[in-house]
């Protein structure tokens, strides 16, 4: 190993980083090691009464001792730590009460941490200016150290070995701090990791975020797709017929401006939402989410885009629960879009509303014979409603036509 090898742990900015940290540590031992030098003294003091006294040492114990098992406290240990040791921790999560385990293992990181420190801090302010005038003394300027004046077993009047034992005890307080940072920074995930119920729940939040991100990317999908499908179809009818049909070309457009300013709220909403997903709040949609109850609408657009549309509802769509209402909207929705896309001829939709749930079937022929093979997004975003809902997705070739048949179980309620 080179000189220069030898001396790297010394001029690493980890290595200031750490001893930065361990000094904190040294910072906040200080009031404890004023309160031992308090209670020595009235310990020992004959004016005190020894009840009292002890009374007294029993609330400073307990007053001591209570901000070491704090949540908070271990949180405060964990951005230093990741500050000053770039140690990664995950951060705690909020509102998640910490077990009696973890409490331990910060407790005794906390005590780790205000010991080491205070060791350091008393070489820092003992130790360190020694060395510094001895190494001063090898220069020749006076130190104002007068004869006979000793430092233990090193005596400033002989300035060569002074100064060299100077040099070594800064080298020794360097190598010290290295080690002792690199010590806790390797022993910092042991003690202020998170317990494997954090863990749990950590993944459990983060399936949670991931869920609501597949949810509005499903609700982009569907709400975008289907309006880019429906102006697509219009815009080339209204090309068509621009010549001889101006009032259905006036027509297309009236209905491609306002499936595109419906389009542009539904993207704005999504958006927004995924802002505030992004910020780690949770998503919380104030605009009203499409239902069955706009299905007529649904259908009217599809009709006005080309499509023809055989629709047939039996049952009360009002007593379906708001969360199978809106997801059967999306699902029709789709349907409807990807008929368009890959169909031709008429589409014949059915949506029944049984006592225990909702049924919807779509059937249209496609062209040359297949339909969306591989689901496709539209198929895949489908079947993620159903299965979130508990409910069933069929869908393929039946002869040459292809079905898309959703069932979902809804308790049903009274409607009014």
């Amino acid at each position: 190993m080179t000189v220069r090898g030898a001396l790297a742990p010394l001029v690493r900015g980890s290595t200031w980083r750490r001893a930065v940290f361990l000094l904190l540590g040294g910072v906040l031992a200080l009031p404890y090691a004023l309160l031992v030098v308090a209670f020595a003294q009235l310990l020992t003091s004959t004016e005190v009464p020894r009840p009292l006294g002890y009374g007294l040492l029993l609330v400073g114990v307990g007053l001591a001792v209570v901000p070491v098992f704090l949540a908070g406290s271990r949180a405060l240990e964990i951005a230093a730590a990741r500050a000053l040791l770039a140690v990664d921790l995950p951060e705690p999560l909020p509102g998640h009460r910490v077990d009696r385990e973890t409490r331990l293992r910060a407790a005794l990181w906390i005590a780790m941490h205000l010991g080491t420190g205070a060791a350091v801090l008393f070489a820092a302010i003992s130790a360190f200016p020694m060395a510094l005038v001895f190494v001063v003394g090898l220069t020749g300027i006076d130190t104002g150290a007068g004869p006979g004046e000793r430092f233990g077993p090193f005596d400033p009047a002989r300035p060569v070995p002074a100064g060299l034992a100077g040099v070594a005890l800064l080298v020794v307080l360097g190598y010290a701090v290295a080690g002792l940072g690199a010590l806790a920074a390797s022993m910092a995930p042991v003690l202020l990791g998170p317990a494997q119920a954090e863990r749990i729940a950590a993944l459990e939040a983060r399936a949670v975020r991931l869920a609501e991100r597949n949810r509005l990317a499903r609700e982009l999908h569907d709400s975008v797709g289907h309006a880019l499908t429906v102006a697509t179809l219009q815009a080339g009818a209204g090309r068509e017929l621009l010549d001889t049909d101006p009032e259905f070309t006036r027509r297309a457009l009236r209905a491609i401006e306002e499936t595109s300013r419906r389009a542009m709220d539904d993207l704005d909403q999504v958006l927004g939402l995924l802002r505030e997903t992004d910020a780690g709040r949770p998503a919380a949609s104030t605009a009203p989410q499409p239902t069955l109850a706009g299905l007529a609408d649904l259908v009217a657009a599809a009709r006005a885009a080309g499509l023809v549309v055989e629709s047939r509802v039996d049952g009360p769509l009002d007593a379906l629960p708001a969360v199978v209402s809106r997801e059967g909207y999306r699902i029709v929705q789709e349907g409807l879009t990807n008929a368009a896309r890959h169909g031709r001829g008429p589409v014949t939709l059915r949506v029944g509303v049984p006592p225990d749930g909702l049924a919807i079937e779509l059937v249209n022929t496609v062209r040359g014979g297949t339909g969306p093979t591989g689901g496709g997004r539209g198929l895949d975003g489908m079947r993620e409603r159903v299965l979130l809902l508990g409910g069933r997705l069929d869908a393929g070739p039946v002869g040459d036509r292809w079905r898309v048949r959703a069932t979902l179980p809804a308790p049903r309620k009274e409607p009014g």
